[in-house]
């Protein structure tokens, strides 16, 4: 621990990838702020002290890595003609694996007092849920555009069982993440590639 007076550098950052891995570790029920702190290793003031309560810090959470992985997916649609679908789809997939998003999501569900918080975040612009569900649609479109997925395909639809693969794998603590990920993905694309 920080001795009292002490500045700790990031320590926003500090506390957010400790509450993640308290989460990945134990649970949502473990999320407590003398958990966090502890895994911060710094006094458990300091998280109320920046956030008044625990559901301001876990709301503050969830925006920030809803913020990081909508970055990361932004990227998503510039790939389009390159590089091959599956691959560039499975890349994204991990994206929303990497950024626990996902797996946060699910605090949700364990602690509707976040919901009304998130519900302004929602209603001011500042979380878009559907942040990666759009990415993929958006990489699909411009991949029809190229000519690598059929120009009928229902991407939106395509996007959305994506997302929904990736939310499943996620909250069942599937192993092997990145290979389920690609085996749905080419089963869904191979549906939609152009035929010779």
């Amino acid at each position: 621990m920080s001795p009292r007076g002490v500045a700790i550098p990031d320590l926003r950052q500090q506390l957010f990838d400790a509450a993640e891995r308290v989460l990945l570790r134990e649970g949502p029920a473990s999320l407590t702020g003398r958990a966090i702190t502890k895994e911060a290793k710094c006094a458990t003031g300091l998280l109320y002290n920046h956030f008044g309560d625990l559901d301001g810090f876990l709301a503050a959470l969830l925006l920030d890595r809803a913020a990081r992985t909508g970055t990361g997916m932004a990227r998503l649609p510039r790939l389009a003609g390159t590089g091959n679908v599956v691959d560039n789809l499975t890349d994204a997939a991990e994206t929303l694996f990497a950024g626990n998003l996902l797996a946060l999501a699910g605090l949700v569900m364990t602690r509707p007092s976040l919901i009304p918080r998130l519900g302004e975040a929602l209603t001011d612009g500042t979380l878009h849920v559907d942040a990666g569900e759009r990415a993929i649609a958006a990489y699909l479109r411009a991949e029809q555009e190229h000519g690598r997925i059929q120009a009928e395909a229902d991407v939106d639809s395509l996007a959305l069982a994506l997302v929904g693969a990736a939310h499943q794998l996620v909250f069942t603590h599937a192993p092997d993440l990145r290979e389920r990920m690609r085996k749905v993905a080419t089963a869904l694309i191979s549906g939609v590639e152009p035929r010779d």
